[in-house]
């Protein structure tokens, strides 16, 4: 037996060593799935089934194509560094510039991020004098990514009246823009290359034939670009084709808002013929009774094919669950549980606070704060995103490539060279009348504005001749100094830290150069522009992925979106209210509702070891007091591995049925209890805590109350209606 199938279970050894055609793996949470992709590709290389060159590698992020290639270096006695192995955009991105003249690109193409391509939508909306209220820039460029990442073009889309024709008119100038300035979005990267593909067939057919084996990562985050692309490079399941491999999981796909499809996977499953779906369902990760949790909830939604996972680590602690009277109680219990975590050894870094969304951070970042505990929030501002790295990146673009106005704009004037808006807004009428680009634009000014913006672009020039014989690190470094960066942040009192950033950047060049220089194909260029441009588009995908900085032990604060792929001894997750966790905006859609639950799901099989949830009868969110009912997912729990615990003293707890239930000492959810003597008022013979009728609204129970007489109103809690007031003389309540 090969030494590649040394301690892996039954199932992923079948998923490994299956025979030469389509398979798709249903991997759950914590089984393995990175391995049994990565043995997959040693194992295919290893029994002589497929050469290195004839597998290409398909993942998600540059993380985790990092980590594949690691382990396949532990795993083969191969240099692996010339294997196709990456993200969908970095592979395109690969194949266009092997291309470049096939795809209409400059050789040198640059890559536009997220904040680049929308001051690129604000610049093109001031150049054509665009109302940004009826156009909302942020809303155009989701316009323009979506219809991308559907395969797209401006005269595919269908436009029923002015407003969606001049959006589409908006979409073709963006367009025209970024192919007059030689860039390139990251929907574009994805659609450039597959419509060279479609439309070059001895091209198309070349990556056919040399690339037997597909093997993609995370199939169930495709969209339908991504899947379009697949089906092309495997000649769309013909018997000739390469064999895609794909391993997925159903259950956590948890982002639709960005264009995935979890219908791809059983669009594969029929459309390609898979004979067999192998489910890894082995947990490696979560004791017994969280996965019970996890398979409970996610056992609700309808739309999936179907695990259950199980383990071999015993059943473990049950599934803590608190109910707090409001979301400044809730935060001040969870750091409560922190603190003794922390007492009794834990490390603060293996400990997560979840939450569903980004406006719930803030009361529990006050309450960490205020107890003196170190915490990191999961997803800000990551090292290629951060002021002055896109600022030398902008220098380092525009010595690429003058014609990059996003990068032209970004630092003509950073720092400070006293160049006005008005001198700015004469160089872009100056470069629409010409048709040029800023730079080219900036030789045919007069006057002041000539003087000002010359000094800028002579620099430039100069950087360009500079920098000709250097290495990509001195080169960054002689434009950090060049430019006035560096002087910049050092006359800055603050400044130390992006100091430190700068000089970081130094090393990302470094390691670049090491690691990429001497895999350089022969198709390639070998001078140090290409080298430049490499390392542009190295930055601009890397700043798309999700990486936590090192430093100090510290509680990880993070939303649910962004937990995935992680994993914590400990999970602490809160807000479980029905508009909050489901949100509100997907309740009413089945589609919607089933996302969430799998989100849900997502959160529960990050935890190890224990699993706290918790959920507040009132919260404050954008400015308001919010009344909500527990989650529907906490009910959808086995009460078998519940733990509930005790509320705050003088807390009343409301179950989705609308009584009452004190929470002290129980392990599951008490039975209906009476609830604490109520303030009498004057309410037409009804009382806090009474269930009654709304002749609209329906079913519900009083939960509050002020007023007397003809002023007295009530505030009834209407289950999935919400929670409303009511005047009395008004409302005509009866008692249930």
């Amino acid at each position: 037996m090969s030494r590649l199938l040394a301690d892996v279970n039954s199932e992923q050894r079948r998923a490994i060593t299956m025979a030469a055609r389509h398979g798709l793996v249903l991997a759950g949470a914590g089984s393995g799935k990175t391995r049994v992709l990565t043995t997959r590709i040693a194992w295919l290389i290893e029994q002589g089934v497929a050469a290195p060159q004839a597998i290409l590698a398909v993942t998600f992020t540059n993380k985790a194509a990092r980590e594949m290639r690691i382990r396949l270096s532990a795993m083969l006695p191969l240099d692996i560094r010339g294997m196709w192995i990456g993200t969908f955009h970095g592979l395109c991105n690969r194949l266009l510039r092997f291309h470049n003249k096939d795809a209409n690109l400059p050789q040198l193409f640059q890559i536009l991020d997220t904040a680049d391509q929308l001051a690129a939508i604000k610049r093109l909306q001031k150049r054509l004098d665009i109302d940004v209220d009826r156009y909302p820039p942020r809303d155009l460029q989701n316009f323009i990514n979506s219809a991308k990442e559907t395969g797209l073009r401006p005269h595919d889309v269908d436009a029923w009246d002015e407003w969606s024709r001049r959006r589409v008119e908006l979409f073709a100038e963006y367009e025209a823009q970024c192919q007059r300035e030689g860039v390139v979005d990251f929907p574009e990267l994805l659609l450039r290359c597959y419509e060279l593909l479609q439309r070059n067939e001895p091209l198309r057919r070349h990556y056919q034939v040399r690339f037997r084996h597909i093997l993609v990562d995370e199939f169930q985050d495709t969209n339908r670009l991504q899947y379009l692309w697949l089906k092309l490079l495997a000649s769309d399941g013909a018997a000739d084709g390469a064999k895609l491999f794909c391993v997925g999981d159903d259950d956590q796909s948890i982002y639709r808002f960005r264009g995935a499809e979890v219908g791809n996977m059983r669009a594969f499953e029929r459309e390609f013929q898979v004979e067999e779906v192998i489910r890894l369902e082995q947990n490696y990760r979560s004791c017994g009774h969280i996965l019970a949790a996890a398979n409970a909830i996610i056992a609700n939604n309808r739309e999936r094919l179907g695990k259950q996972l199980w383990t071999e680590r015993g059943h473990g602690e049950p599934v803590r669950i608190y109910e707090a009277f409001s979301d400044t109680d809730e935060a001040r219990w969870i750091v409560e549980e922190v603190q003794a975590l922390v007492r009794d050894g834990m490390l603060r870094a293996d400990l997560a606070l979840l939450y569903r969304s980004n406006a719930q951070s803030r009361v529990l970042e006050h309450q960490l704060f205020s107890a003196g505990i170190p915490y990191r929030v999961y997803g800000g501002l990551r090292f290629f995103e951060r002021q002055e790295i896109k600022h030398a990146l902008a220098y380092l673009r525009l010595i690429a490539n003058p014609d990059d106005d996003t990068a032209f704009l970004r630092v003509v004037n950073f720092p400070t060279r006293g160049i006005g808006a008005r001198s700015l807004e004469r160089l872009q009428d100056v470069a629409r009348d010409g048709g040029t680009g800023l730079y080219a634009g900036a030789a045919r000014l007069d006057g002041k504005p000539a003087k000002v913006l010359g000094a800028f672009v002579a620099l430039i020039e100069g950087l360009r001749v500079e920098v000709q014989s250097m290495s990509l690190a001195d080169m960054v470094e002689h434009v950090i100094e060049r430019s006035g960066l560096r002087a910049h942040y050092q006359a800055d009192r603050e400044g130390q830290e992006r100091l430190e950033n700068l000089d970081e950047l130094l090393n990302a060049a470094a390691n670049f150069a090491a690691e990429h220089g001497s895999s350089r194909s022969i198709d390639e260029s070998g001078d140090d522009a290409a080298t430049l441009a490499e390392f542009l588009a190295h930055a601009s995908l890397e700043a798309g992925d999700h990486q936590a900085d090192a430093g100090t032990d510290a509680v990880q604060l993070m939303t649910v979106h962004s937990a995935k792929g992680l994993e914590f001894d400990v999970v602490f997750l809160s807000g479980l209210e029905e508009g909050l966790f489901p949100h509100e905006n997907s309740i009413m859609e089945s589609e919607g509702l089933e996302e969430e639950r799998r989100l849900m799901y997502v959160a529960v099989t990050r935890a190890r070891e224990r699993l706290y949830l918790s959920f507040a009868q009132t919260r404050m969110l954008h400015g308001q007091s919010r009344y909500n009912l527990r989650s529907r997912f906490v009910e959808e729990i086995p009460q078998s591995v519940q733990k509930w615990l005790s509320p705050i003293k003088g807390a009343s707890q409301f179950g989705r049925a609308g009584y009452f239930q004190p929470g002290a000492g129980a392990t599951s959810p008490p039975a209906r209890a009476r609830a604490p003597e109520p303030v009498r008022r004057d309410l037409d013979g009804l009382q806090v805590g009474q269930n009654v009728r709304h002749a609209r609204f329906g079913l519900g129970v009083i939960v509050a109350a002020e007023g007397s007489g003809a002023d007295a109103r009530v505030q009834v809690n209407f289950g999935r209606q919400g929670v409303k007031w009511l005047a009395l003389a008004i409302a005509k309540l009866t008692p249930a």
